[in-house]
């Protein structure tokens, strides 16, 4: 077998499974967040991240499955209300985002089993696994929310008056959503995968970010804000992303850890 390609499939870059050293082990512990850039290697994230779109790629059942879900859900809702007002049109895209965001996200570690999961903890460090992870659903996530408003704009029509301003909105609250679950995904894989408990820590966490989207995509709609609140509204957004992906990166390894 070449030693340059992984089980996988994919290429191996230089140094991705090199023998655990002092080093290494330094970075197997806990780190602050003031390390993280002396502790990411992009070839190592650029790797995981082929492998998880390979992977993907074979099982194909589990993204058309999702695919399919979408667009059933979208086509029951067009033979029930047909094509509703704006207000019922923005929320009835925002939960359907949030049911594709379960779906499509927090399955992300449960495909990882023991002994992939003790593979990966010998040739990369818990930064660039969960930074894999979490670009790679980011990936999925943007396409879904993109097919999600296509699907929504054939059936269902389109009630929005601005449709650039709808499409970078769509895209933040795909980055969230896709940010929160990656993040509970990996905290309940190592609570044996216990579904109740992803729900129970995500919902004070996601029903924020929905208030704040559904809110943020009425000024797509039409309605007038005041220019400091559609900044700030933006900002926090983006603030509370920032702060997700800090807590994945330096909780993170605590979880690889054990």
């Amino acid at each position: 077998m070449n030693k340059n390609i992984s089980p996988f499939g994919v290429p191996v870059p230089k140094g991705f499974g090199r023998v655990q050293g002092e080093d290494d082990l330094q970075c197997r512990k806990p780190f602050t967040f003031e390390k993280i850039y002396s502790i990411i290697s992009i070839p190592t994230i650029s790797t995981l991240v082929k492998k998880e779109i390979l992977l993907e790629s074979r099982q194909q059942h589990s993204f058309f499955g999702i695919l399919l879900y979408v667009a059933c859900t979208v086509f029951v809702l067009y033979l029930s209300i047909g094509q509703p007002e704006a207000t019922v049109w923005n929320g009835l895209f925002w939960t359907n985002l949030l049911f594709i965001g379960i779906n499509a996200v927090a399955k992300s570690f449960l495909q990882e089993g023991r002994g992939r999961l003790l593979y990966y903890y010998t040739i990369a460090s818990p930064t660039d696994f969960i930074l894999s992870k979490i670009i790679y659903n980011l990936i999925l996530m943007s396409m879904m929310c993109l097919i999600t408003l296509m699907l929504f704009s054939f059936f269902l029509g389109t009630p929005f008056n601005s449709r650039l301003n709808f499409i970078g909105c769509t895209l933040l609250g795909g980055t969230g959503i896709s940010l929160v679950f990656t993040f509970l995904a990996a905290i309940t894989e190592k609570a044996n995968q216990n579904a109740a408990l992803m729900a129970i820590l995500g919902f004070p966490v996601i029903i924020p970010q929905l208030l704040l989207l559904i809110r943020l995509s009425k000024y797509a709609f039409g309605e007038i804000f005041r220019d400091y609140a559609l900044w700030q509204m933006v900002l926090l957004l983006i603030g509370l992303d920032i702060m997700i992906l800090a807590l994945s990166l330096i909780l993170f390894p605590f979880l690889w850890k054990d």
